[in-house]
């Protein structure tokens, strides 16, 4: 009875003493914080990553985009002005051109949704800012010259006689030649400016976030090599030497060595 309480006992400290809760010591909390720095540092890198990857995929991607739909816009515009000058009559000519406020209203809004995202400068300092003003300009001088044809073929379908209303006719078409073509050679290269400014700064945005992604490994990398080898350091230098009267004791101590002392002791 005495053994099997005993047992019992000793099973039940054992028992407790496995699952104590015991503060940890310096060794162990300078390893936590240097596994917690490290995957802090991981998280913020990746963190920015996927912000960048975002960025490129909302304002550059589907920006440029919507900036080679303005260039398709703008000669939809300029095929309507055309269009406009060969109308038969004063219905088909406002027919025709009832369908311009609506498309220059879609260019406009597609470079001033682009205008406000977050703008940027290269590397080799090509400035996206500049370009889109640059763009704005010349599509204002594009519409303002396109009015003024319509504003002609507009008064020729107002004029008096046959020979006012065909002088108004060549008026418009010159004006339309001579100024709206190059008008519009100047808009569709002041887009391709802005699209190859937009590729050099979506590939310093991808050149920025591979060499955050090899730092961010190397981290990764050499942070846990240097945490084994301080954990193996650490756990060496403070595991010190038993004096010999209490290694004699533990060895006494040992269950095989029980009997021994008893019949020592007998």
């Amino acid at each position: 009875m005495h053994f099997a309480s005993g047992l019992t006992k000793g099973t039940s400290v054992s028992f407790a003493s496995r699952f104590k809760v015991s503060f940890p010591s310096t060794n162990q909390l300078i390893i936590s914080i240097l596994i917690a720095g490290l995957g802090w540092i991981s998280g913020q890198a990746l963190s920015r990553i996927d912000q960048d990857l975002r960025i490129m995929y909302t304002e550059y991607t589907l920006g440029a985009a919507d900036l080679a739909h303005i260039s398709a816009d703008v000669i939809r515009y300029r095929n309507t002005i055309i269009r406009s000058l060969e109308a038969e009559n004063q219905v088909v000519f406002e027919r025709i051109t009832e369908s311009l406020p609506a498309q220059r209203a879609r260019i406009q809004h597609a470079v001033d949704r682009y205008a406000a995202a977050g703008l940027r400068v290269s590397r080799s300092g090509r400035s996206e800012e500049k370009d889109i003003q640059a763009v704005r300009e010349s599509l204002d001088q594009y519409f303002h010259v396109a009015g003024k044809t319509i504003e002609l073929v507009a008064q020729e379908w107002r004029a008096g006689s046959a020979k006012e209303a065909a002088e108004l006719r060549r008026k418009a078409e010159i004006h339309a030649a001579d100024n709206g073509g190059p008008k519009v050679m100047q808009v569709s290269l002041a887009l391709d400016r802005l699209l190859e400014t937009v590729a050099e700064v979506a590939k310093d945005m991808r050149d920025e976030g591979t060499k955050t992604i090899r730092s961010t490994s190397y981290w990764i990398v050499g942070g846990s090599f240097f945490i084994a080898l301080l954990n193996l350091f650490l756990n060496r230098t403070t595991r010190a030497p038993l004096p010999a009267s209490r290694s004699e004791e533990s060895s006494l101590n040992v269950p095989g060595n029980r009997s021994n002392t008893a019949l020592r002791a007998e």
